[in-house]
């Protein structure tokens, strides 16, 4: 077995990706895109449509439309982007002069249409293993996945780690969590404040329920996920640059509830209030239904794979996150002629953002630089 640091020999495959999701497709079709062959990869996960988990959490909270803006998608060219797409599509102009002014978000739907575009052109299925990978060992010809190998670059890209539930919500009987298929009660309590609870909110009223906003603090209005400057090469820099306990700060900061102002679900609710139909609360009450809007577990210990690879390597930790080199590599384990890297949201300790469209394009373009380097 190699130590932290050392380089592989010459007999590892090119390259693995760790997961089945929109995070490992988008990596998938920037390697294609770069140049690699469908015979140089090798994809390994639990779901063989990477749109899957993705698509019914969508349709739980019956989500019409992206947070994301027209480069919210998963081709590996950010040219065209969606909104081009839907002007061509509906001979309009109207989505590229919202993407000038960016009010431009996709439909759900064109968002899906497209990923099943990457999917097709890329041969994404050629390359996919249904597998559940449980460790990684590096090894002297790279790493090894479940003695499975070696592979000279690895993309660890294994998405949210499951549902988030807190705990005095576990066992009551009205609860159900937003991102599982529900209806709606005639009274009903949405806990928690980011973007599936807004959603909520609107869907419960919408099929004439009674709502309730279970929260503890108001919400942040902001249009992405994280600040628009955590995108840019400038505002990453920074973040780069930044303390280790500063940067940790930032991204728990970060992780508060969001969701994008709006000016008519605004009003809606406003109108609901004043008919007695929406108020806000600190705790529950006695509603007909709870919906668990509270996301997904958080940080690598929730994630077995993840948490298996830092206590068999000892990998530098910080609080929840694995700390990563500023293009999503495991310090240690990566070196001139190997990679191993973290996409999606395990890898914010590199991208702020990246649990979204543009934290998966991020590692994937850096995974590629590094596959490219090394041939």
């Amino acid at each position: 077995m190699s130590r932290a640091g050392q380089s592989p020999s010459d007999g590892a495959s090119p390259c693995a990706i760790v997961g089945s999701g929109l995070t490992a497709l988008a990596a998938y079709a920037t390697l294609r895109h770069g140049g690699l062959a469908s015979g140089e990869i090798v994809v390994l996960g639990t779901h063989a449509d990477p749109t899957e988990q993705w698509r019914r959490q969508a349709a739980a909270i019956r989500q019409t439309r992206m947070r994301s803006e027209s480069d919210g998608h998963l081709a590996p060219a950010d040219f065209p982007g969606l909104a081009l797409r839907a002007s061509w599509r509906r001979h309009s102009l109207r989505p590229l002069l919202e993407t000038a002014s960016r009010g431009y978000h996709p439909r759900v739907e064109d968002f899906l249409a497209q990923a099943a575009e990457v999917r097709e052109r890329s041969g994404f299925d050629a390359s996919f293993r249904l597998r559940r990978v449980a460790r990684i060992r590096a090894v002297d010809g790279g790493f090894e996945l479940d003695g499975e190998g070696p592979f000279r670059h690895v993309l660890l890209a294994t998405g949210h780690p499951g549902l988030a539930l807190p705990n005095e919500l576990e066992r009551d009987p009205r609860v159900v969590h937003a991102y599982e298929p529900h209806d709606y009660a005639a009274h009903v309590a949405v806990v928690g404040a980011g973007m599936a609870a807004a959603t909520e909110w609107l869907n419960a009223l919408a099929a004439g329920s009674e709502v309730v906003s279970v929260r503890r603090r108001e919400p942040l209005r902001r249009p992405l996920n994280v600040p628009r400057p955590f995108f840019t090469r400038r505002g990453l820099a920074a973040f780069h640059r930044s303390a280790t306990e500063l940067r940790a700060a930032t991204l728990r900061e970060l992780s508060a509830p969001s969701y994008p102002p709006n000016a008519r679900a605004d009003a809606v609710l406003a109108a609901a209030a004043a008919e007695g139909r929406f108020r806000v609360a600190a705790e529950l009450n006695g509603a007909d239904q709870v919906i668990a809007a509270t996301g997904f577990r958080r940080g690598y210990r929730s994630d077995a794979l993840l948490a298996q690879l830092v206590e068999d390597h000892g990998l530098d930790v910080h609080d929840a996150w694995i700390v990563l080199a500023g293009d999503s590599t495991v310090p240690g384990l990566t070196d001139e002629r190997r990679t191993l890297s973290i996409g999606g949201v395990a890898a914010q300790w590199a991208f702020p953002a990246a649990d979204t469209i543009a934290g998966a394009k991020y590692a994937a373009r850096r995974f590629l630089e590094r596959v490219c380097r090394s041939r």
